[in-house]
């Protein structure tokens, strides 16, 4: 089986700080099968584990590159790069 990927840019005005990495985090345990994050060409980390994706440092506009293998890897990685896109900080102070 071949791992899917999709690079995506970061849209949460403060970054993947602790809200917006725990919300993504909980999504990607949610998956059921293994998902990487990577900053740009850096090296992946598990998706699953918040310290791993709030140690990469993401900030708004860096482009993060996510990778999954198994059933359901393609729905598992729209549902992802969607939660990325999006900013969680929208109306937050």
């Amino acid at each position: 089986m071949t791992a899917l990927s999709r690079t995506v840019r970061i849209g949460s005005s403060h970054g993947l700080h602790a809200r917006p990495a725990k919300i993504f985090a909980q999504a990607a345990k949610e998956t059921g099968i293994p998902v990487t994050i990577a900053k740009d060409a850096g090296k992946a980390v598990n998706a699953a584990s918040i310290l791993g994706v709030i140690a990469l440092g993401l900030e708004q506009g860096d482009y993060a590159t996510l990778s999954a293998e198994g059933d359901g890897a393609e729905a598992a990685l729209d549902r992802l790069a969607e939660l990325l896109v999006t900013d969680h900080d929208e109306g937050t102070i």
